[in-house]
C-alpha cells in the first residue's frame, strides 16, 4: 500500500476515507491514540469497516471503508478474502478491541446463514490477534447515535458526521462503511458508561459488608 498525502492509497476493492494522516509504520500511528476500536459491519456482498481512535473521553475517525465482495462467484472466497482483509485492517490499526454488528433475524433463511458465516469469520481474524470482541444488535446501536432505535441508515450517517466532525465529502455512497463506523461509536459509550455498584444481595451480606452500621 502506498501513501498519498493526507490519506491512505486505495485497495483495488476498497473505497477507503482517511481524514487523519494514516502511517505505514502501525506503532508509531498507534502512539497517537489511548484506545482504537474497529468496527465491522458484516456482508457477503458488501462489508464495512470503521476504525475509531480515543483520546481521553474524545473519539475521532480514523478510516473507514468498504470490502466489495459480489466479484467473487463463491461465497466461500467472499469468506476468505473478508477474513484476509479483516485481518490485514487488525495489523494495519493494531486495535484494542472490535465492535461488530449482529446478524438481524429475518424471513431468508440462506441470507442468515451467510451473514452469519460472514460475521463469524470477520470474529476469527481478531481472534486470531487475541482482540476482544463485543456484539451489538443493529436497533441498539442506531439508538446509541441516534437516540431512535428505527432510525434509518441514513440518519446513522448524518448523526456519525455531525458527531466525530466528518466531513461530506468523506463519506462513501455505501452506507456499510458509517453502519461499522457506529458499531465501533456504539461499543466506545457502552464501555465509557460509569461502572454501577451493586447493592448485596441480602440482608447477610449486607451485615457482612457494614458490621459498623448495624447495631
Amino acid at each position: 500500500m502506498r501513501e498519498n498525502a493526507g490519506h491512505t492509497a486505495l485497495d483495488s476493492d476498497d473505497d477507503l476515507r482517511a481524514p487523519l494522516k494514516t502511517s505505514v509504520n502501525a506503532e508509531a500511528a498507534r502512539r497517537d491514540w489511548n484506545r482504537i476500536i474497529i468496527g465491522i459491519d458484516p456482508g457477503t456482498n458488501v462489508m464495512g469497516y470503521g476504525i475509531l481512535g480515543v483520546n481521553g473521553k474524545t473519539p475521532s475517525m480514523i478510516a473507514m471503508g468498504v470490502v466489495k465482495l459480489s466479484k467473487f462467484e463463491s461465497h466461500y472466497l467472499r469468506l476468505r478474502r473478508i477474513h484476509s482483509r479483516v485481518l490485514g485492517l487488525v495489523e494495519q490499526y493494531l486495535p484494542d478491541e472490535m465492535a461488530i454488528e449482529a446478524p438481524f433475524f429475518g424471513k431468508n433463511v440462506q441470507s442468515m446463514l451467510k451473514l452469519g458465516r460472514a460475521q463469524g469469520v470477520a470474529m476469527a481474524a481478531a481472534l486470531e490477534r487475541d482482540i476482544p470482541i463485543a456484539e451489538y444488535e443493529p436497533r441498539k446501536i442506531k439508538m446509541a447515535i441516534t437516540g431512535n432505535g428505527a432510525a434509518s441508515k441514513e440518519q446513522v450517517q448524518e448523526m456519525l458526521r455531525r458527531i466525530l466532525k466528518i466531513e461530506r465529502e468523506q463519506l462513501l455512497p455505501e452506507l456499510d462503511a458509517t453502519d461499522a463506523l457506529a458499531a465501533a461509536l456504539c461499543h466506545f459509550y457502552e464501555t465509557s458508561k460509569p461502572a454501577v455498584a451493586s447493592g448485596p444481595k441480602s440482608w447477610k451480606e449486607f451485615i457482612a459488608k457494614n458490621p459498623d452500621r448495624v447495631k
